[in-house]
């Protein structure tokens, strides 16, 4: 898709659809929500006039469409305090605070943990995942907190996401979720692909889908709600919260599979435990963040009734 103007008719067969989504399936790589914030931005004209992306297109009508220039991203040092949990000349072990987006994307161009990890590391990462997303071997949510590793080299890079792939790698969470459990342990095994209406969110389906397994054992349960352990043998996007939701135990404050909360910031999930074989000496590590305070504090209000 190159930027400039595109003029195109609407024929009889494409009459009478919303305008946003005439555009976005006549302009390859354009989502229906980037045609409607140009829409907005009146970049999108129908017979010389701006319009609303509701509307409905009429046969003849004459579509005018402004493309945008592309944005090149670019991720760059900032000064920005991490938590660093282990660091050596390959890799590190960071603890995310709740609420930091770990790589620059649309929307969030600074103050993520790629930018601090720049200025700390002054440039020395892995470059395989590319300039936006320098020695991220793995992700965490926004407002998932705890621990992920980072690779300062291509060679640390590679052997880690290997045995992330080989589901050798250890990664456990703790979750608060909604509900009573009937089993106080289990295992989720079900595929997770692309929504089909909103690409901004993933769920369990067999289309275009990839396998997704996640354990699970109860630590305390509650009235309402129940402290869990999590543990991934696969990693897909947002796969705890998907299948938590699948299951029909949504992550407690996950505004996007389940319900928000007034005064909790997404959903109440930590990235407890991490284990892997360093890449160079061979030696096997594991580290453990203990439950930050915004995890404490939901838990505190839920054995008082609170929620």
């Amino acid at each position: 898709m190159h930027s400039g103007m595109i003029t195109e008719t609407v024929s009889a067969a494409e009459a009478s659809q919303r305008i946003d989504k005439w555009v976005s399936e006549k302009v390859p790589g354009l989502t229906r929500s980037a045609v409607q914030k140009m829409i907005s931005e009146g970049t999108v004209k129908v017979n010389g006039k701006t319009v609303v992306k509701n509307c409905r297109t009429n046969t003849g009508d004459i579509i005018e469409i402004v493309i945008p220039e592309p944005v090149v991203l670019s991720a760059e040092p900032e000064n920005i305090p991490i938590d660093i949990v282990y660091e050596d000349e390959d890799l590190l072990v960071v603890n995310k605070p709740k609420g930091m987006v770990v790589h620059p994307a649309a929307g969030n161009y600074s103050g993520t943990l790629v930018n601090a990890l720049m200025y700390h590391c002054e440039g020395r990462l892995s470059s395989i995942n590319g300039v936006i997303r320098p020695g991220i071997v793995h992700r965490i949510d926004k407002n998932t907190s705890g621990l992920l590793i980072v690779a300062k080299n291509d060679c640390s890079h590679n052997k880690l996401a290997l045995q992330i792939k080989e589901h050798s790698f250890t990664r456990e969470y703790e979750a608060v979720v909604c509900g009573r459990l009937k089993e106080v342990s289990g295992t989720v095994n079900a595929p997770i692909g692309r929504h089909k209406t909103d690409r901004k969110k993933m769920c369990v389906t067999d289309l275009n889908s990839k396998e997704a397994v996640t354990h699970y054992t109860v630590i305390e349960q509650y009235e309402r709600y129940a402290h869990v352990r999590l543990r991934l043998e696969t990693g897909r996007t947002h796969q705890i919260r998907v299948h938590m939701k699948y299951i029909g135990h949504p992550v407690f404050g996950d505004d996007v599979y389940g319900t928000a909360y007034k005064g909790i910031e997404g959903q109440c999930l930590h990235a407890r435990k991490i284990g892997f074989i360093h890449p160079v000496t061979d030696e096997y590590m594991e580290f453990d963040s203990p439950l930050p305070e915004y995890f404490t504090e939901v838990l505190d209000k839920i054995k008082k009734s609170n929620f």
